[in-house]
């Protein structure tokens, strides 16, 4: 039985360009539009009310790295032990990974709306909100919090049904709630005048339909076929998936981290500064989501070659193994070098995009973006062997590689760079954190290979 799985999934045999086309492909697609359509949110957030509102859904993004960090721990821990398992074969437990992982995101999705609803002033401001932020923060991440459960359920089924071969239908389900919230955007915020509200709601909206785009996967699953009782959360799989998806947790939760550190550091040294408190807020948030279109191309292209990693190391076939990783780093490099030189030469015309602003705005603005996307080609081989790690059962790797960029090494020049270079030194601790944990990662995926059999 086991045999016969290992020789009849194509993971194991097909051509590795195509399955990391056919597989990355539909991860890009869906991580790219979910990824445009949370900056379309931000230009029309901008357009409407100003750099005010892009300020206060920055304050307000915080809490959506959270269910980043737990639903991508649930999602890419559940989706690396189904394809180790079923690399192994051994359908079964494949179920029962999955199933725990699901309905773990539900439970933990109904908590996490209640307390942020219950503590919601308190988090803006420790988040970084100013007197003039915190109304707007307030009203967006009062509305959003309601959809906190569909949001967490989405992220984290997402790589489960990729693990399943179905990359097309993951991508389908928020490639339609993105959609869907491009249209209300407008309609909300300027044909019912509903402003920020208008915003907000949209996107609750959007993700209550790609969770239950999601949730109906489920008996339809090609790999296995659940029961209910699957459903039923079990301790053992738990702590496996935890441990797999420990460095996305590591990495997503660090980003909040250095995120609200960020923040705050922007409105003390910018209140400092000739550009206030406000204008710096605003930009980090604005330079923040187009970041996110580089990680989300980068995490798709990562997405698509996980369950390569980890069916081949399961059923032992290690050249397939290096094969996929030489091809993935390729691939990452040359489109992050290509989006590098994007942002270094159009800076102004893109920050352009999320409203107007005065001189000082744009003069701060333009520097702040070509500093922080100085190094992403590096950053995108670093976040691919980050996330190569857990996908083959190496969590601890996977989550040291993570640590070291967001809290070993960015986190201390934060809290350094800042008291000699003022609000000039926020903006340089990114990128040369992106050099050092570059070279980390590099050193452990060297060390990985040297001793991985043939």
């Amino acid at each position: 039985m086991q045999e016969e799985i290992k020789e009849l999934n194509p993971l194991g045999y097909k051509p590795v360009g195509k399955l990391l086309k056919s597989l990355a492909i539909p991860a890009i697609i869906a991580n790219l539009v979910n990824a445009l359509y949370n900056v379309v949110d931000q230009i029309f957030i901008g357009q409407g009310i100003g750099y005010l509102g892009n300020a206060a859904t920055n304050i307000a993004f915080p809490i959506t790295t959270m269910c980043l960090a737990i639903g991508l721990t649930l999602g890419i821990g559940g989706a690396s032990n189904f394809n180790l398992e079923l690399g192994k074969g051994y359908p079964e437990k494949s179920k029962h990974t999955a199933g725990t992982a699901a309905s773990t995101l539900i439970i933990i999705g109904i908590i996490l709306c209640i307390s942020v609803r219950i503590f919601l002033e308190p988090l803006m401001i420790s988040f970084g909100a100013t007197d003039k932020i915190l109304e707007y923060s307030m009203e967006y991440t009062g509305i959003t919090s309601y959809g906190i459960p569909f949001l967490l359920f989405s992220i984290g089924v997402n790589p489960l049904v990729r693990a399943d071969g179905n990359a097309k239908y993951s991508m389908i389900a928020i490639v339609i709630g993105a959609i869907l919230n491009t249209i209300l955007d407008p309609l909300f915020m300027f044909v019912y005048n509903w402003g920020i509200a208008g915003a907000a709601w949209a996107t609750v909206i959007s993700q209550i339909v790609s969770a239950t785009l999601l949730l109906i996967y489920f008996p339809r699953f090609k790999s296995v076929k659940f029961s209910l009782n699957d459903f039923i959360p079990q301790l053992h799989y738990l702590k496996r998936i935890i441990s797999l998806g420990f460095a996305s947790f590591i990495y997503q939760f660090s980003n909040m981290i250095v995120l609200v550190t960020t923040n705050n550091l922007l409105k003390i040294y910018g209140k400092n500064s000739i550009y206030g408190s406000d204008i710096p807020i605003a930009v980090f948030g604005i330079v923040m989501k187009i970041n996110v279109i580089f990680i989300a191309i980068v995490l798709g292209l990562v997405q698509g070659a996980q369950p390569i990693f980890g069916f081949n190391y399961g059923a032992k076939n290690y050249h397939r193994v290096r094969e996929t990783m030489r091809l993935l780093l390729k691939v990452t490099f040359s489109i992050a070098t290509i989006l590098f030189i994007i942002f270094q030469v159009f800076p102004k015309q893109i920050i352009s995009l999320f409203g107007e602003g005065d001189k000082l705005y744009f003069e701060f603005a333009t520097k702040y973006m070509r500093i922080f996307l100085a190094f992403i080609s590096l950053n995108s081989i670093q976040i691919s062997i980050a996330t190569f790690f857990p996908s083959i059962g190496k969590a601890i790797k996977g989550a040291t590689v993570s640590l070291t960029k967001q809290l070993i090494v960015l986190f201390p020049l934060l809290l350094t760079l800042p008291r000699f270079f003022g609000v000039e030194g926020v903006i340089y601790a990114t990128p040369l954190t992106d050099l050092i944990a570059f070279t980390v990662a590099i050193i452990f995926l060297i060390n990985e290979f040297k001793y991985m059999p043939k």
